[in-house]
């Protein structure tokens, strides 16, 4: 692991750091905030997921995390949101499709299979590096994320409920593989099969009877992907018969961007901070 910065906020370090990757064959860069309480043992580990064209500088920079993680003594980590590099393959023209796009899912398709596999890298690789090289408990962890990562955050804790004690969400896409914005993706990731993409959509996989204790989701009722891309109330129909917990906000006039995000971002921690004392 590579030091790229380090630098003291509230008590604690925010670092961001990059290391040679065997699940997507490259290099990768995330950020991780350690809390003060670190020093003396080993704190909860809460994974933040960002959305499309996002790197893990987006909420790094602009999410307003730091003041209330180092309250709660949560250690933040902040991976990329796909493989990078000059040989990894790429749409220049589609925001959608490729770098910053990752789906967090693991491609099968060419040429694409030989890099994505983003869903590896944050289930798998990623964690076991942050256990070698940080004070983490990971026996007590929670994942959230915003749009492209609040649908990542929710089908990974959909798939491993024993790994993640809580899981919440800003803005996600609940169902992709009927949103306008994420279907062609699928279809170019896992090919043209919508039984694969079943697997990385939180409404099919509750609906083939994945099960998870409850989700925290906020959404803007300004938000311009509300109608075609996000549609949280899919997700609300998809639970009805089953025990998850749901816990669904709107708020007006809040859009998609940051500034919504960082101003519920203390709600969530604190939400995720609760379960994971447990």
């Amino acid at each position: 692991m590579n030091i790229i910065s380090q630098n003291t906020a509230f008590g604690g370090m925010q670092g961001v750091f990059s290391h040679e990757s065997e699940a997507c064959k490259c290099e990768m860069t995330f950020a991780v905030f350690v809390p003060p309480q670190a020093i003396k043992e080993p704190r909860p580990v809460l994974w933040y997921l960002s959305g499309l064209t996002c790197t893990h500088a987006n909420v790094m920079e602009k999410g307003e995390y730091r003041r209330m993680a180092a309250e709660l003594g949560l250690i933040i980590v902040c991976p990329d949101t796909s493989p990078r590099g000059n040989d990894v393959p790429d749409e220049l023209t589609n925001w959608q499709m490729g770098k910053g796009a990752g789906f967090y899912l693991d491609a099968t398709e060419t040429p694409w299979a030989e890099n994505y596999q983003m869903y590896t890298y944050i289930t798998e690789e990623l964690p076991a590096l942050i256990a070698r090289q940080f004070r983490a408990d990971m026996g007590r962890q929670g994942i959230l994320g915003h749009s492209m990562g609040g649908h990542g955050a929710m089908t990974i804790a959909l798939k491993n409920p024993d790994r993640f004690k809580s899981c919440s969400a800003f803005a996600p896409i609940v169902q992709p593989s009927t949103a306008d914005w994420s279907a062609p993706a699928l279809e170019k990731y896992l090919g043209s099969d919508k039984a694969a993409w079943r697997r990385y959509d939180a409404c099919a996989l509750v609906e083939d009877g994945a099960r998870f204790p409850e989700f925290l989701i906020d959404q803007g009722k300004a938000d311009s992907f509300l109608e075609n891309g996000l549609r949280p109330w899919l997700f609300e129909e998809a639970i009805k018969d089953t025990d998850i917990g749901l816990t669904l906000r709107t708020h007006e006039r809040y859009d998609h961007s940051y500034y919504f995000i960082s101003t519920f971002m203390d709600d969530h921690l604190k939400w995720h901070a609760e379960r994971l004392e447990k």
